[in-house]
């Protein structure tokens, strides 16, 4: 296997910098650990470049000190490149030297005027978080990216991003009205003050670069809605204008300096829109509508081709389409997604109408779709955005990699264009999918290779050539949507001598010692990365390795949505530390088994990644909402076990460990256990550094009239069809009897027979602490437990929704599948499907909110709860929240208080206030409930049980 995360510059000097800037009164981090290093090494591109160390500066002036300290004789050549979300597809934010994370701290939204419509950012804070925080205005930051989500504002001006709608709105450079830019030395210009002295002959140098190189970039460059960017000769000095030197860096990739600030220009965000799904037999009939909906003038026109509706359809995405959209009997289907914008209602919908009846008269249409209501669209959409997402996860050595991902030609060459490209992969042997952009011609297509043969890196070359011949022969652009990074090596080729010398003029003035993410856009040509010289990024997943499944991660970067409310990755978002991330961990698992492999690998590397593990709750959304499932809590049990191999374990650890072991035995002697538990609680805690430890419960479930039998037992009996068996974990059955008791009532009260099974230890604590042998010995006996229990022909619950999820997912990642334990609103809910009826709650009042276990989230079992409370005639609002924070022992260790805390605060604080009591599904959940706040959270059933007594 290819080593290929290249080997960082090693400047000496750089080992005196965290001293250098602490001296300096620098207040942000400086960090060079394998972990980290490894993390920054990656984009969404198929490239790999280490850097040396990594600087996260607090805000501009921090910046202006880094710079300052770097002005010194032997610093003053090392690179340095911003960095935002990391979301480039060409290796913009990769290089060597000093990595500048600017997403970490420097994401506040500085300035804004309504009245005048812009607003004044730092580079560091992610589109979708902007236009949270300008909701409240009706005003938005128009360009619209299928990365909103974690793309950030720097980002976005480094490779003046576009996205949906810029065909009206514009791309990035295009809503951008100044800017502040550091260079070296922290010498500093600011759009919007006077140039200071220092820079009137740099701008007159830059100024002259302009008018020199104009014409000649015009007379080269195609005149499309997505032309050119970066260097923009065009706008920068337009004849008979003042020079405007803050377009340059627009596009400019960070070739130029470092930017500190933005002021945006913001749009009034339209009243009202409507989604039109069109289907189409073929995707070449996709493309062909194109023309005929542009005349409609919608505000985007989005398309799906054939391989990627089928890959769509086997993940089950396509459930948010009507049945007339979906494919039948396994033909392909290709789809046109048709958004309209207005202020007037009425208008709008006549125009959709007139646009869908068109549509049905287009050759090879099928059906189509109108919607209206906001849910559905954002459904409909997300169809559309898992595109990159779905390619990622094709399997076998061939995967969909970016590298001649966004083409632009004229809208009327798009159909003979992708003919032609077609063609040229077809002659190489490739599979292909694509999506894209129809209303501006633009169409993302990613080849299947294998780029850690030498072979597929020779026909990715070739590809590139070719692809590049067809954009100049159709009268397009080669990048037209995600900047160029290593795929600048065309550029010179592209734009023509005079131009490139403009671009070389303009570079050595602002940095005049090639400094600034050097080797990108504009350099020497034995300086230039290149297309197939560049180092890859392995993608190997093929050995068997359970953590070469690392590999699969192709920095997509859901993982790295900075929504509060959503599940993945609650440990980043609580510290915007690209560690913390699954992509961070991925990254350094992925390293470390290089590493490994290799024979490399230190007792530091492995420190290195035991650090960023150690953040990780185990929420598990990232083996469900990362669109290749990449499932950091499996490779961390994995990677455990093998350190603790030749490590000793934690007090705390092995405590838990012993904790599952023996619950049985606890369990029977309960009373016993308890009071020891509280005289020697403290001194544990003390020990093993765990805090807020919970208590044992004195009574078990037989206080509340229920029987318990082993599963032997209830093999050899016959049991009333009415009867649920009800499994309980070791930490229900020995802190939360309460939860299982509320179960338990609840079933009861609507009409069914709950029996408890004796607890047998699933192996959670041992999953999670890496003990892969003693979690596989207690996995099989829980798993032949139930086993035997399947064999009543009964329904089986579990009370918590961790140790359900664990055995539906944990175990058959271990070959241990079978019949699987549901969540009680699971079953409810197939209850309720199969016409059981059940009481109407109308006399009862139950809280307001129900919050969710984030297991639960992640697997999306909420809306079971949605539907058993409406069939109960009690509709209760899903909060929406992620991970509490507590996540089993992790909330009760010392170390993680911090993180835990923060991570309640981010997203379930706010849900519980001003509340008095809610329904909480989970017994983590629970716990830090009690812990950060008064309120009163009980097991839903609990509540359910309490108000059919009460009705």
């Amino acid at each position: 296997m290819h080593q290929n995360i290249k080997k960082p510059i090693y400047h000496p000097a750089l080992e005196r910098l965290p001293a250098l800037l602490q001296e300096k009164g620098f207040r942000g981090d400086v960090a060079s650990d394998a972990a980290l290093l490894a993390a920054m090494s990656t984009d969404n591109s198929v490239y790999a470049i280490a850097p040396d160390i990594v600087v996260a500066p607090r805000d501009a002036e921090d910046v202006r000190r880094l710079m300052r300290v770097l002005d010194t004789d032997d610093l003053r050549n090392v690179p340095v490149t911003a960095r935002g979300g990391g979301t480039g597809t060409n290796g913009q934010s990769l290089n060597a030297g000093i990595i500048v994370d600017f997403q970490k701290y420097m994401n506040r939204l500085l300035a804004v005027n309504v009245e005048e419509q812009w607003v004044e950012v730092e580079p560091g804070i992610v589109l979708d978080e902007l236009n949270a925080q300008l909701a409240s205005t009706g005003l938005f930051f128009a360009p619209t990216t299928s990365t909103a989500s974690r793309c950030t504002i720097g980002g976005m001006v480094s490779t003046d991003a576009s996205g949906k709608g810029s065909r009206r709105y514009g791309k990035t450079s295009d809503n951008i009205l100044g800017m502040e830019l550091v260079l070296d030395g922290g010498r500093t210009l600011d759009s919007a003050a006077p140039p200071p002295d220092w820079a009137h002959a740099m701008l007159l140098e830059i100024e002259g670069a302009c008018q020199s190189g104009r014409e000649a970039l015009l007379k080269k460059v195609p005149s499309l809605s997505r032309r050119f960017t970066g260097y923009d000769l065009e706008r920068a000095r337009p004849p008979g204008g003042d020079l405007e030197w803050w377009r340059l860096p627009i596009g400019a990739e960070g070739t130029l300096g470092l930017v500190t600030r933005v002021r945006l220009r913001l749009l009034p965000k339209p009243k009202f829109k409507r989604l039109v799904v069109i289907g189409f037999e073929t995707f070449a009939a996709a493309l062909d509508a194109g023309g005929a909906l542009l005349a409609h003038d919608p505000l985007a026109i989005e398309v799906m081709d054939e391989w990627v509706q089928g890959l769509a359809e086997t993940a089950g995405i396509l459930q948010a389409l009507p049945a007339g959209l979906r494919a039948r009997d396994g033909q392909p289907i290709a789809y046109n997604f048709v958004e309209f914008v207005g202020d007037d209602e009425a208008d709008l919908a006549r125009q959709v109408e007139v646009l869908r009846k068109s549509a049905l008269t287009l050759t090879g249409a099928i059906a189509s779709h109108v919607a209206v209501d906001d849910i559905e669209m954002a459904a409909l959409w997300q169809v559309r955005a898992a595109s990159v997402g779905l390619l990622g996860k094709v399997g076998g050595t061939r995967r969909p990699i970016a590298f001649v991902e966004d083409c632009v030609v004229p809208v009327e060459n798009l159909a003979a264009f992708v003919r032609d490209f077609t063609g040229l992969l077809s002659t190489n042997g490739l599979n292909f999918g694509m999506y894209g952009h129809v209303d501006v011609g633009c169409l993302h297509i990613r080849p299947a290779l294998n780029i850690d043969r030498d072979e597929d890196r020779a026909i990715m070359k070739a590809i590139s050539d070719g692809v590049f011949e067809l954009t100049r022969r159709h009268g397009g652009i080669f990048w037209g949507e995600h900047g160029k990074g290593v795929r600048g090596a065309y550029l010179a080729e592209f734009v023509g001598a005079t131009a490139y010398d403009a671009f070389g003029r303009i570079k050595r003035a602002f940095d005049p010692r090639q400094r600034f993410n050097p080797g990108k856009l504009v350099a020497d040509p034995e300086a230039l990365m290149g297309i197939e010289t560049s180092p890859f990024r392995s993608v190997n997943t093929e050995d068997g390795d359970p953590l070469s499944l690392a590999f699969k991660c192709n920095g997509n970067a859901q993982c790295l949505s900075y929504q509060r409310s959503t599940v993945m990755c609650p440990s980043f978002k609580a510290t915007r530390d690209l560690r913390h991330s699954p992509k961070g961990r991925a990254d350094a698992l992925r390293h470390w088994h290089q590493m490994h492999q290799g024979g490399h690998a230190t007792e530091e590397l492995e420190d290195d990644v035991l650090a960023a593990l150690d953040g990780c709750l185990g929420c598990k959304a990232c083996a469900t909402s990362c669109p290749v499932q990449v499932d950091i809590p499996e490779m961390k049990s994995h990677f455990l076990d093998r350190l603790y191999r030749k490590r000793r374990r934690s007090l705390a650890d092995k405590a838990a460990l012993l904790l599952e072991e023996y619950s049985p035995v606890l369990v029977r002697h309960r009373k016993f256990a308890a009071i020891f538990a509280r005289l020697f609680n403290p001194l544990m805690a003390t020990l093993s550094g765990l805090r807020d430890l919970p208590s044992l419960a004195f009574h078990d479930v037989g206080r509340g009239g229920y029987q318990t039998f082993c599963a032997e037992v209830i093999a050899k009996r016959q049991w009333h069809e009415e009867t649920v068996f009800v499994w309980q974990d070791p930490f229900t059955a020995l802190f939360d009897t309460q939860a299982a008791l509320a179960l338990a009532d609840g079933l009861s009260r609507l009409g069914y027979r709950p029996v408890f099974v004796a607890m047998s230890p699933g192996g959670k604590a041992a999953h999670v602490l890496g003990d892969r042998t003693r979690f596989i010995r207690q996995a099989r006996k829980l798993r032949s437990a139930i086993d035997k229990v399947t064999g009543s022909g009964r329904a089986m619950v579990g009370v918590d929704p961790a140790f359900v999820m664990m055995i539906r997912q944990e175990y058959k990642k271990a070959g241990l599948a079978g019949e699987p334990i549901l969540l009680v609103q699971e079953f409810l809910s197939e209850e309720i499907a199969r016409g059981r009826a059940l009481p109407k709650l109308t006399a009862a009042r139950l809280p307001r909110k129900l919050f969710v276990h984030c297991s639960e989230s992640a697997g999306g079992s909420q809306m079971d709860w949605k539907r058993v409370l409406a069939a109960l005639g009690a509709p209760v609002e899903i909060a929406a929240t992620g991970c509490c924070g507590m996540a089993g022992m992790f909330g009760h260790q010392e170390r993680h208080q911090a993180l835990s805390r923060q991570t309640f605060d981010l997203s379930w604080a706010g849900q519980l206030q001003g509340e008095d009591e809610a329904m909480v599904s989970g017994f983590s959940c629970r716990c830090q409930t009690k812990r950060f706040s008064s309120i009163r959270g009980e097991h839903p059933m609990r509540w359910i049980a309490d108000a059919i007594d009460a009705g």
